[in-house]
């Protein structure tokens, strides 16, 4: 019955007189709205929904009215009337029996995630943020433990980037392709030894090359990081960096001798705790991360970015989990580093490399 409604306010939209569309559109939305509150009839005055909000939860009043936004029954506007019409039009775009009951309330839904997403996406710096200058120490020793070597033990940030599935947008379709072949969204973030994000930058079309996003994130612009002294580890599409950011990464294959395949080796049992990271942030997340994310990619990357902050309360709250298997399907093997000549501004990190190499290299003959 609420099918045949919907569908007789459709037609008689299409065959309406220009002159009356106004008036007419007014009534048919008045009319429509005592229409489903008159055949919806709740069981034990509450809707039945297949997922329901548990009004005991205080953390919910800092997001929405409770009161105002799941009450019972309420008029619709205009505009949600248009919204219902559209879906009702075509089957493939809504579902049949208890999902009608809740149709109502499901419009809301997107209003109170964007409220959700931009709130997380303003206080970010409250749970990813460079540690302290006491805590540099705590940093280096953990990724030294990672790596097996004290060598390592000024490293204090591993890098690198995650591609997030999207559905693109028709326009602009291709920049979202990347070069595995999927749709998706970048996002670049440092993280520390545990695995916590230190800084995040998201947004760029999969397409864009590591290196790209590096060189217009906030992380390589500011200078801030790392300190003088103490360096980060990025794989092999990332330049080897001394300044304006010390980024370490590994020689490239086939290296030439043993010394530098004993660096590779280390350097990379370090550097990994990023792409575990990611890992547990897709399946701590699994219902968002591991399909492609049904919003507008102006929108996503305000979702990524709030799942990396959930990621990082999680784990300040002792909640630590293991990734899944399937987790590292969206772990892409580095690109291929650009070559093009260092910037002004630039001083490429092999020296600095290179000493780290023969530091590694000693301690092993000694041991």
């Amino acid at each position: 019955m609420i099918k045949a409604n919907f569908m007789a306010i459709a037609d008689e939209d299409v065959f309406v007189n220009r002159k009356k569309v106004h008036s007419i559109n007014t009534q048919i939305a008045f009319d429509a709205t005592f229409n489903i509150l008159d055949v919806a009839k709740w069981p034990g005055d509450r809707p039945v929904t297949y997922c329901r909000v548990n009004f005991d939860v205080p953390i919910l009043r800092l997001w929405c009215d409770v009161d105002l936004e799941t009450r019972q029954d309420f008029r619709l506007s205009r505009q949600a009337m248009h919204s219902l019409q559209r879906l009702m039009r075509r089957d493939q775009d809504h579902g049949w029996g208890n999902e009608y009951e809740v149709l109502i309330y499901s419009i809301r839904c997107s209003q109170i995630h964007h409220r959700v997403a931009q709130f997380i996406w303003d206080n970010l710096h409250r749970a990813i943020s460079f540690p302290k200058p006491a805590d540099m120490d705590t940093v280096g020793n953990g990724f030294a433990h990672l790596a097996g070597t004290l060598v390592l033990n000024k490293a204090v940030g591993a890098i690198d980037g995650c591609h997030v599935r999207i559905k693109p947008p028709s326009l602009h379709r291709l920049d979202y392709l990347n070069y595995k072949g999927f749709y998706s969204i970048n996002m670049q973030a440092i993280c520390d030894h545990s695995g916590k994000f230190l800084d995040i930058f998201v947004g760029y079309p999969g397409s864009v090359h590591d290196t790209r996003i590096l060189k217009n994130s906030s992380f390589y612009l500011s200078r801030r990081y790392p300190p003088n002294g103490y360096f980060i580890l990025g794989d092999g599409g990332y330049p080897c960096l001394e300044t304006p950011a010390s980024i370490i990464t590994p020689y490239r294959e086939p290296v030439n001798c043993q010394v530098q395949r004993k660096f590779n080796y280390h350097q990379s049992r370090a550097r990994s705790v990023v792409e575990r990271a990611f890992g547990v942030m897709k399946t701590r997340w699994r219902s968002t991360l591991f399909r492609a994310l049904e919003v507008r990619p102006t929108f996503a990357p305000q979702v990524i970015a709030s799942c990396a902050f959930l990621h990082n309360v999680c784990l300040d709250n002792g909640d630590v989990l293991e990734p899944d298997n399937d987790a590292a399907l969206d772990i892409l093997d580095p690109e291929p580093p650009l070559q093009e000549a260092p910037q002004v501004h630039e001083r490429p990190g092999n020296a600095t490399r290179d000493r780290l190499a023969a530091l590694i290299n000693a301690h092993a003959v000694e041991n």
